[in-house]
């Protein structure tokens, strides 16, 4: 890749998408599983561009809106006690617990602190070594090496006041919730193409083999999505089901090795509740006893944690691809960036930002039209 622009090409973005028309014979319904293909798809309005045949769903692959609801009340807990240091990406700090956020906590007093990376944390625990410096590791396979790094270099530096709170996810077993769930529509899937650079596609075959679905790694640019359906449509009217590597620039088939060995080390396989959706077995990844010292979890014995979800919130069955956003009745009404009832409303990959962000409000209410001007332009 030269250019950016190289794959914002409007001519080549036509051709496929003559392709993909062309092809298209049936209806076929594809499953985008990472939340930051969304957000490319609903900002370049590939969606609304693509043939009446060919329907695409949004998929779990936020890692901000599945972080379950018990893990960021006790995120909000630690961050509340003194002598702590709490950092996490920013996108955090607005998803709503069960009761207040962290910016809430913020404002009350507590330290918390946006950081780009968990050495951030790591360097921060270095230079207060009276604090607690706790890290909010959240996200899929992509983030995982890098903080299994971070445990790994406290270990190697002797710093015993930094730790993680861990609430990493794993796609495959989250591919395998969703096509065995009673009300899947998925045919295909668009398979995220910065989990595969760490991963590899090893895991993929065999799924892609027993529900029969084409999965097609897919990067993020306008025309990687394209081609990522064009494949997945193409392998739908063969019948065929097998793993096809359209991201070829970013992902090889065996990943990064170096990059799986870290999290090897240092994480191992347990199961997982994701918010909005559930427990799904083998899903997730916690720290091994080798490294039990360093989880946040056991360090503070944050216990007695009840959490309750807004009733009214449906991000769950949006997370699930069961409905678009705007099919929730709260959507830009009582749940707006500003005043979030999930995380799907604040985090940079949930589909409901993306939906308000682009001004998707086709199927909202005129309330909902109405408060997203507002908040959009206030002084209007």
């Amino acid at each position: 890749m030269k250019y950016i622009d190289e794959f914002n090409d409007p001519d080549l973005a036509r051709r496929l998408l003559d392709e993909i028309r062309s092809t298209a014979t049936r209806p076929w319904a594809l499953m985008e599983v990472c939340g930051g293909q969304t957000h490319s798809i609903i900002r370049h309005g590939i969606d609304q561009l693509l043939p009446e045949q060919v329907e695409l769903i949004h998929g779990p692959g936020c890692p901000v809106c599945v972080t379950p609801l018990e893990v960021i009340d006790k995120a909000l807990e630690i961050a509340s006690r003194p002598g702590v240091i709490f950092c996490s990406f920013g996108d955090m700090l607005r998803v709503p617990g069960t009761d207040r956020d962290l910016f809430r906590v913020k404002g009350e007093g507590g330290d918390v602190r946006v950081v780009y990376s968990p050495l951030d944390a790591l360097e921060l625990a270095r230079r207060h070594p009276d604090r607690e410096v706790v890290f909010f590791a959240i996200g899929f396979e992509t983030t995982a090496p890098a903080n299994a790094m971070a445990v790994h270099q406290a270990r190697r530096l002797g710093l015993t006041n930094f730790s993680l709170l861990v609430s990493h996810v794993r796609v495959p077993p989250a591919v395998e919730a969703i096509m065995t769930a009673p009300a899947c529509r998925v045919q295909g899937f668009l398979a995220a193409g910065h989990v595969c650079s760490v991963m590899g596609m090893a895991e993929y075959p065999e799924l892609a083999e027993r529900f029969r679905v084409p999965m097609v790694v897919t990067g993020f640019e306008p025309l990687d999505i394209l081609e990522g359906i064009r494949l997945a449509v193409r392998q739908l009217e063969r019948g065929e089901h097998r793993v096809e590597n359209a991201y070829p620039r970013a992902v090889r088939e065996e990943g990064n090795p170096a990059a799986v060995r870290m999290i090897e080390e240092v994480f191992e396989v347990t199961d997982r509740n994701w918010r909005g959706i559930g427990p799904i077995p083998l899903s997730g990844w916690r720290l091994t006893d080798a490294f039990r010292s360093y989880d946040a979890e056991h360090r503070f014995d944050v216990t007695g944690i009840r959490t309750e979800e807004p009733a009214e919130c449906r991000s769950g069955e949006v997370l699930q691809g069961l409905i678009k956003p705007t099919e929730c009745e709260a959507f830009g009404t009582t749940c707006t960036p500003r005043s979030p009832l999930g995380a799907t409303m604040v985090s940079s990959e949930g589909a409901c930002a993306a939906y308000y962000l682009y001004r998707r409000m086709n199927a909202a209410t005129p309330q909902a039209e109405r408060a997203a001007r507002e908040e959009m332009n206030p002084v209007a």
